[in-house]
């Protein structure tokens, strides 16, 4: 990422901080549809993302497409986007991504239940190839894979989680799907100020274990943390433990691949 990104999304997300307890669904939504129309237009994308532009003229074209089509909050931060620098085409994508996540994500009543959401479908997913080829595939239809979400997710999932997960199937900009909802839980994980810790063993951990680790961790981040437990036989044994870019792998398979790496050498 960028500097030009890192300043244009801290500022966006200001924005969207300014706006406090107002963030509603339809927002959320018009911001995430927003950033498909944007996406499937090359002329439109250009335009926005050109760091020579003129903010204003930016700014305008911003009300000139989207004055009808987007609730008043959902404008108020698309203009804003607009009038930041960023660093490439798809990074102003990802932030509009990232704003419309996070006003989804505002506007639950439960908070943590579309984490948990977002990795059930993960799981859901990953454990059926017909179905993630069929969400994944770039030669299936958008009407069918937007379908297809909705017969899987309605009355199982909140409206938050659906919406989310339509976007990512709508909008993938070449991303796998378990990358694509991973991604999102980290980022609704990051708007209710907490982060998701992705723990994979080779069995089963007893609850009691589970609370301990999730306390220590959450003392050294320094924030309350989701913990997800991945059951992976092929570890053998030990924990490896993932919280956004960090990485502890004390796992069995991985000592047992470097030693093989040492007695190659």
């Amino acid at each position: 990422m960028g500097s030009a990104t890192r300043e244009a999304l801290a500022v966006s997300r200001a924005v969207l901080s300014a706006q406090g307890g107002t963030a509603d669904l339809a927002t959320g939504e018009s911001l995430l549809e927003a950033g498909r129309v944007v996406g499937s237009s090359p002329q439109l994308l250009a335009a926005l993302a050109d760091p020579s532009a003129d903010a204003a003229a930016k700014v305008a074209l911003i009300g000139g497409v989207f004055s009808s089509g987007v609730t008043p909050r959902a404008l108020e931060l698309l203009q804003a986007i607009a009038a930041e620098r960023w660093s490439g085409h798809g990074d102003l994508l990802a932030g509009i991504e990232d704003l419309g996540i996070r006003a989804v994500a505002a506007s639950s009543p439960a908070p943590g239940s579309i984490e948990a959401e977002l990795f059930a479908v993960g799981t859901t997913v990953s454990s059926d190839s017909e179905l993630e080829l069929a969400l994944a595939s770039k030669l299936g239809a958008a009407g069918a894979k937007a379908s297809l979400v909705d017969a899987l997710l309605t009355g199982k999932a909140s409206a938050q989680t659906l919406a989310i997960v339509r976007h990512l199937v709508l909008q993938p900009r070449g991303r796998r799907i378990g990358e694509l909802l991973s991604h999102a839980a980290s980022v609704v994980a990051d708007q209710a100020g907490t982060a998701i810790a992705t723990v994979s063993s080779a069995t089963p951990i007893a609850a009691e274990q589970l609370t301990r680790l999730k306390t220590e961790l959450a003392r050294r981040y320094g924030r309350e943390l989701t913990v997800n437990l991945v059951i992976d036989r092929a570890l053998v044994g030990g924990l490896r433990i993932q919280i956004g870019d960090d990485v502890i792998d004390g796992t069995v398979a991985t000592r047992l691949n470097d030693l093989r790496i040492q007695l190659a050498g």
